[in-house]
């Protein structure tokens, strides 16, 4: 009997060993899909990713011979003179699901004095609801049409300084701006893209990485029902959603 002791501790001690592998292998496949799912929502969240944009689309008239480009330097002079002359900060945006009414906030002046400028050139009649994630947020802003970008080299290549307020979080109808890349450390604003949060907790997460310089004061429905449609894998919608802004008072 003692001659097969040895045997037995031996395939004691080699079971323990693969039961150890496989607690291992399991660990890592966790832990794997732990950082695959926080890189996911990250990638969701940050608003920062580039969207690739599909082929096709028509084209709207904007005339381009009277947009004065707008460069960094001057940009706070140039807003600030223009906020003064353009005090609106009621806006209505129509969409074939409906309007949505939106409060501009005076405390962002740099941010509502470029979107004032951005809405009575017609710019945003170009653009969709370009990246829809259900119970986060809806997008807007940008396109799959020439002419889009070709306003929006006419305007010109700058950031808005970031203008966060404490009072303006990112809860459930706020209207944000959203940013260009991570390198962005300053945090500023993308002058043509903007959001508003459709997620009933609202998206905090986001307050003082973006500025929301607005708010959804009635459409809120109109928000839900896009926040609906059918997306790629991409978050941009299956069917264009196009929009049309205009100024209110």
């Amino acid at each position: 009997m003692s001659s097969r002791y040895p045997f037995i501790i031996a395939l004691v001690l080699l079971i323990n060993l693969s039961c150890e592998d496989t607690k291992s292998e399991q660990k890592k496949i966790e832990k794997t899909k732990i950082e695959l799912e926080k890189e996911k929502e990250r990638k969701r969240d940050s608003l920062l990713q580039a969207v690739e944009i599909p082929k096709g689309g028509s084209n709207f008239s904007v005339d381009l011979a009277k947009i004065k480009p707008l460069q960094q330097e001057k940009l706070i002079p140039f807003l600030t003179q223009y906020g003064k002359e353009n005090p609106e900060t009621l806006v209505e945006i129509s969409t074939s699901f409906g309007k949505i009414k939106v409060k501009l906030y005076k405390n962002t002046p740099l941010h509502r004095a470029n979107f004032i400028r951005l809405v009575k050139m017609g710019y945003f009649d170009t653009s969709f609801f370009h990246r829809v994630a259900k119970d986060f947020v809806i997008q807007g802003g940008n396109s799959d049409l020439e002419e889009t970008h070709e306003v929006r080299h006419q305007v010109g290549s700058y950031l808005i300084p970031n203008e966060f307020k404490a009072e303006n979080t990112h809860q459930r109808g706020a209207f944000s701006a959203a940013k260009y890349s991570e390198q962005n450390v300053s945090k500023a604003s993308s002058p043509f893209e903007f959001f508003i949060v459709q997620g009933e907790n609202g998206a905090h997460h986001l307050d003082n990485d973006h500025t929301v310089f607005g708010k959804v004061i009635s459409g809120m429905d109109v928000v839900d029902q896009i926040a609906q449609v059918e997306v790629d894998q991409s978050e941009w919608p299956k069917k264009n959603i196009t929009m049309k802004i205009k100024v209110l008072r």
